[in-house]
């Protein structure tokens, strides 16, 4: 008895033995597949952190383009809707890649940014729905915005109309109250002239125009003058469509509004137009024609407005 129970204790002995030394090894093999698993994730991380700049460089000179006018507008918002906080001009202007010259053509202000575009715009109205959604639609066919240059007669008959425009999401400029020459006028009478647009735009919108274009492109120093303290860019056109020398029953006329423009097309080229039912019916024509021709639309948004 006393032999067998020593061989049993023994053999007890060596089974136990070899329980335990298992369990470690089982442990190390599974902290070591853990171990794999996480480095071969932060492989993955760090190949993707190494791969990805170029690509987001690309992607974040793209977004930057992209958000120029929306940098813009947010800090306008922030400007108005916070109280006791201010905007500097010098953080708005910085994103702002245009500015108009002499000429009033739209110019770079910096190396990089597009130079073979064109500025849209429409004077004269609002005018009616139907137009008004026609025009917009062929904008935003094409990815274009263009300046509604509004007379304050034809939105105190039609505030829905400037409504429309604006929830659309098209700037609005100001073209006078009452579409009359301003040259000639006393100071008085042309601040009366374009205040009057500013508020009731900015009653009827939530934002005041911050563009000017002279009925006739005939402001003088007094309009210029008037425009800069109400924080205007002044501005008149350097392409004119001459849809406005157009009859009703005139045949061709979007051949001839097409040949009026391109004629004249050049980088930075301002371009009249009027919120005109022939016109509207070019306007796709002219907009693939422009963009045929190599040319982008400008965002007003991106164009730098002086200090008052």
């Amino acid at each position: 008895m006393g032999t067998k129970t020593a061989v049993i204790l023994l053999t007890a002995c060596l089974l136990l033995s070899a329980c335990t030394a298992t369990k470690p090894e089982s442990a190390d093999s599974n902290n070591h597949q853990d171990s794999v698993t996480s480095d071969s994730s932060n492989s993955a991380k760090d190949q993707s952190s190494i791969s990805s700049p170029k690509g987001s460089s690309k992607q974040a000179d793209s977004d930057e383009q992209k958000s120029v006018s929306t940098t813009n507008t947010q800090n306008d918002k922030t400007a108005v809707g916070s109280n006791g906080t201010t905007v500097s001009t010098t953080a708005v202007t910085t994103n702002k890649m245009y500015h108009l010259d002499k000429a009033y053509n739209v110019i770079p202000n910096q190396q990089g940014a597009e130079k073979k575009v064109v500025l849209l715009t429409f004077d004269d109205g609002p005018k009616e729905a139907v137009m008004i959604n026609k025009i917009i639609d062929t904008l935003d066919k094409h990815k274009a915005k263009a300046i509604f240059f509004v007379n304050g007669y034809r939105v105190k008959e039609h505030p829905e109309l400037l409504k429309l425009i604006h929830d659309r999401g098209q700037p609005i400029g100001n073209h006078s109250c009452d579409h009359i020459v301003l040259k000639n006028k006393s100071e008085a009478e042309v601040k009366k002239q374009i205040e009057t647009v500013q508020k009731i735009v900015k009653d009827t919108t939530g934002q005041a125009p911050v563009f000017f274009r002279p009925p006739h492109g005939a402001g003088g120093d007094v309009g210029r003058k008037v425009a800069k303290e109400n924080g205007l860019l002044y501005m008149t056109w350097s392409v004119g469509s001459l849809d406005w020398t157009m009859k009703k029953n005139q045949p061709h006329k979007t051949e001839t509004l097409l040949k009026n423009v391109t004629e004249q097309l050049h980088p930075g080229s301002n371009i009249l137009m009027h919120e005109l039912p022939w016109t509207a019916e070019a306007l796709d024509s002219l907009l693939t024609r422009l963009e045929q021709k190599g040319y982008q639309f400008v965002d007003p948004q991106s164009i730098e407005i002086p200090a008052s």
